[in-house]
């Protein structure tokens, strides 16, 4: 059994920050102290001067796989996000074909697999029709329910009453939902159409998809959740209103509607679409400034949750097209965790916070079996990171399969220099150890 000490790093975690050591031995943490650890370990790593963390868990992308291969795949996507720091991820369901049949659910679990380099959950979609496959899904080895209640990549809109009714009524498991009122989207869609055609300036997209398309959606969910005393999930909130649906005056494990900010609506504004385009074309719309200083101020004061990418990559040749024709989405998981760490370096967040939303706290809301934390005994799930390497992206860096994304043209002041993935070193300074696989993510349920 292969074992790793690293010594004299800057440990993050559970609220504490300090200058200590962790050993690995084989897939799990064995031991971790602020005093030096006597042993005979395989490879030692002096990583002072450097942060260790533990790796990311990202609650939300969109790999692509199957179907839109051309685009992203598990593979790809996966080696990317691992070169950002994040060891584990939960996909989406609107591939091609959609993951709303328990076979389609397991094909891809046996291609991540073989492919693989983080660990992995993948979501099961809830349609109009396929409530009985919905209740069959294990909840033991499956993230959640993945419904979406605004249009988005893929044709997965649930907006049939009857249906929300009964999923809410009888999932027991997780629902994560993406909240857009369709009524809203539509109307608001042909206003704008009307007006300026098909060659609609890109600053109207949150007026199309807008505050109160969110907002109503948003307000719905959380009702029925709370109707049927559902365990309900609301990503990617994109907007200061929809934050006083949510409660911070409760433990997170005892919260029954939580959620999810993202890397973008974080960062960007509708300030930047003069500059980004379509780059930034995502759903829910990135939108003012006064809503992404309220959603970083919901996700310091608890009432936001967790923090995720929604990776959703198109190719340039998608995203080089009028308002209407491009599609919504970007690539986000390599630059995930310097972003953040961008802002802690602003003052807009801690290390400990980054570390809370983005581990921790992931894996206590979905109830991750082993891992989230630097604990002895879990699986080591570690991410080392210079935090004084400053560094620009450009084409040549940027790992996704589409070939670009929006952070083109940042400098980071921060580096992730190392990960590790169930104790296996798989990436060090831009090389990647292949030869093991990510695992599949189980759930304390």
């Amino acid at each position: 059994m292969k074992s790793t000490l690293i010594t004299n790093a800057r440990i993050v975690n559970e609220g504490e920050n300090f200058i200590g050591n962790l050993l690995i031995e084989g897939e799990r943490i064995a031991k971790i102290s602020k005093d030096n650890i006597a042993c005979n370990a395989d490879v030692t790593i002096d990583a002072k001067g450097k942060l260790l963390l533990p790796g990311l868990i990202d609650d939300q992308v969109h790999f692509r796989e199957p179907g839109m291969t051309y685009k992203a795949d598990i593979y790809t996507e996966s080696k990317a996000a691992v070169a950002g720091g994040i060891t584990s991820f939960m996909e989406m369901p609107n591939t091609i074909p959609n993951t709303v049949k328990q076979n389609i659910l397991e094909d891809k679990y046996d291609i991540a697999a073989e492919t693989s380099l983080a660990n992995y959950s993948f979501y099961f979609g809830a349609t109009n029709d396929n409530l009985d496959e919905v209740l069959k899904t294990n909840p033991k080895n499956v993230c959640g329910i993945k419904v979406f209640m605004g249009s988005s990549t893929g044709n997965m809109l649930v907006d049939n009453t009857k249906t929300l009714e009964g999923l809410f009524s009888e999932c027991k498991l997780l629902i994560a939902s993406h909240c857009e009122y369709e009524p809203i989207i539509r109307k608001n869609t042909e206003t704008y159409r009307k007006q300026f055609g098909e060659n609609l300036p890109m600053k109207y997209h949150p007026m199309i998809r807008s505050e109160e398309a969110c907002y109503r959606s948003s307000s719905i969910a959380a009702e029925l959740a709370t109707k049927h005393d559902a365990r309900l999930h609301i990503l990617h909130i994109s907007t200061a209103k929809e934050t006083s649906i949510f409660s911070n005056d409760i433990p997170l494990t005892e919260k029954k509607v939580t959620a999810e900010a993202c890397i973008h609506h974080m960062w960007f504004s509708d300030e930047d679409y003069d500059k980004k385009g379509t780059f930034i074309k995502w759903n829910p719309a990135v939108k003012t400034s006064k809503d992404r200083e309220a959603i970083i101020e919901a996700v310091n004061n608890g009432t936001i949750d967790v923090i995720a990418t929604d990776h959703a990559p198109h190719t340039l040749e998608e995203k080089n097209n009028p308002y209407f024709s491009a599609p919504s989405g970007g690539p986000l998981v390599q630059h995930a965790l310097v972003a953040l760490l961008e802002m802690v370096k602003l003052g807009k967040l801690t290390l400990e916070h980054v570390v809370q939303k983005t581990s921790h706290d992931v894996a206590t809301l979905f109830e991750v079996k082993d891992r989230g934390y630097l604990r002895e005994g879990y699986f080591a799930d570690l991410v080392l990171v210079d935090f004084d390497n400053e560094w620009q992206v450009h084409k040549d860096n940027i790992l996704y399969k589409c070939g670009w994304s929006p952070f083109e043209g940042t400098t980071f002041k921060s580096k992730v220099t190392t990960t590790f993935v169930n104790g296996n070193t798989v990436y060090e300074n831009g090389i990647f150890d292949e030869s093991s696989k990510g695992q599949r993510m189980l759930f304390n349920r």
